[in-house]
């Protein structure tokens, strides 16, 4: 049992900090924060995410340019470009490997006001770091696993960031239903959306980018949503109205 909680606990937490620090904050700007509470943020990502860590800003970046350039040549993961799902992640890390080590010149616009910490970057990013997570995670299941099929959620752990990237990217841009028409495949994937954090609702989001609330119909709720209306209340983020 420990095993689940743990696996699903990973789950949340590093979509947590992909979803509200890398998706709506720092791609979007949806909300303003302290420079205190984004080195705060950056921690956390680096513990929820461990050996999947991506950098806030590189992340930002790559996101952008998916809107921009959304279903063509240039879009950084589209399923009309790329043959499968692995074919897909593939290029999505060497695209995003360009950004990080700034080997490849994108559109300054991209660039704007984006969470930067190079220091934490460039530790989290070491093979040091994520040999140390993955030491971790298959140390806890030696330790914890009751049965030999537990080890088979194991190579998730190892890439939980970039997998939840592939759902998204790949099917919901293949499979779901369409609220609004956009000038690209997104598409609602799941609802009621209680695995992605509400990412799933990627057709209203690429119609609606600015907004904090990915649900638009009745039955679609985001549960970030009202973690970013609390989080705005007591003052620690400030909503971009």
């Amino acid at each position: 049992m420990i095993i689940y909680v743990f696996f699903f606990a990973h789950w949340y937490l590093s979509l947590f900090t992909q979803s509200f620090f890398y998706h709506r904050y720092s791609a979007h700007g949806m909300f303003l924060m302290s420079k205190t509470t984004e080195k705060v943020f950056f921690v956390l990502s680096w513990l929820f995410q461990g050996s999947s860590y991506l950098s806030p800003w590189a992340y930002g970046v790559m996101h952008r340019m998916h809107h921009a350039y959304a279903d063509t040549p240039l879009d950084p993961h589209s399923p009309l470009y790329d043959h499968n799902l692995w074919n897909m992640m593939w290029k999505t890390k060497n695209i995003y490997n360009s950004i990080f080590y700034k080997k490849a010149d994108f559109t300054q616009n991209f660039y704007k006001n984006l969470p930067i910490w190079t220091a934490m970057d460039k530790f989290a990013d070491s093979w040091a770091n994520r040999l140390f997570w993955v030491f971790l995670y298959i140390t806890f299941y030696v330790i914890f696993a009751t049965h030999w099929y537990q080890y088979l959620l194991l190579p998730i752990h190892f890439v939980m960031g970039p997998f939840h990237g592939a759902i998204i990217n790949w099917f919901a841009h293949k499979y779901g239903y369409v609220n609004n028409k956009v000038n690209d495949t997104s598409k609602n994937l799941m609802a009621p959306d209680i695995l992605m954090w509400g990412e799933s609702y990627h057709n209203n989001h690429h119609k609606f980018p600015s907004s904090p609330n990915f649900g638009r119909r009745w039955f679609e709720i985001d549960p970030m949503y009202p973690i970013i209306l609390i989080l705005d209340k007591i003052g620690l983020i400030k909503l971009v109205r």
